[in-house]
């Protein structure tokens, strides 16, 4: 099959399986240091697909100042759907004589500087799911930050993805939210100290076993200027 076909292959059966996004990219234009995976394993599969599950707007409307119960028992379970598209996905790759690895939709590698294998989100943005938001979060043109994400590598050939060129604009319904003020104007001058001391404080005072918040991705609505 052709990339194009192997790439619509694929994405079908991504959303057969409940994904709501998908894109490809193209691995090798990134710098493998920023990656916890070793180079040759990024030699050997050197392309990602980023597949996006569009998370509940009823579960994520009743959120006001902090997560709720409902909110993370809704998260937990969207990272095993996550997972398990992954595992669907690399099984029909084997199938077809290729490799493929799942990185899991949520699992830290590096608790000091809470970091997972790789960036999902700056993969989906290389794959043109979205782009990088005040949040510092993905936001999708029509779903906004209410998404979680997976990756999955691989060496079956794959018709690549643009990056978005969509941006926040002139939208800060996320940055007047943020029970931490973390965030900022600029996407780069996202306090991540302060983002994570508030998740902590979240998951202590509420009993929650993850660190997650959620008062920005409901705030986040897609506002877009191209």
């Amino acid at each position: 099959m052709s990339e194009h076909q192997n790439a619509e292959r694929i994405k079908n059966l991504s959303h057969q399986q409940g994904g709501s996004l998908f894109g490809a990219a193209d691995l090798r234009s990134f710098k493998k240091e920023e990656m916890l995976l070793p180079p040759s394993l990024l030699d050997r599969l050197p392309y990602a697909i980023s597949v996006g599950y569009h998370l509940s707007d009823a579960i994520l409307e009743e959120i006001e100042n902090q997560p709720t119960p409902l909110y993370f028992h809704h998260y937990q379970r969207v990272n095993i759907l996550l997972d398990t598209i992954g595992l669907i996905v690399t099984s029909t790759i084997q199938d077809l004589g290729y490799q493929a690895m799942p990185i899991p939709a949520s699992q830290l590698v590096d608790w000091k500087n809470q970091r997972g294998h790789l960036s999902h989100k700056h993969v989906a943005r290389a794959a043109g799911v979205g782009w990088i938001g005040r949040n510092n979060l993905l936001v999708n043109q029509r779903f906004g930050s209410r998404i979680r994400l997976i990756t999955i590598l691989t060496d079956l050939p794959l018709k690549i993805d643009s990056p978005s060129l969509n941006h926040c604009g002139t939208c800060h319904h996320c940055l007047s939210v943020c029970p931490a003020g973390a965030i900022k104007e600029r996407q780069e001058d996202f306090d991540h100290l302060r983002c994570y001391e508030q998740l902590r404080t979240f998951a202590k005072t509420l009993h929650f076993s993850h660190n997650i918040c959620g008062v920005c991705v409901k705030a986040c609505r897609g506002t877009k200027t191209a």
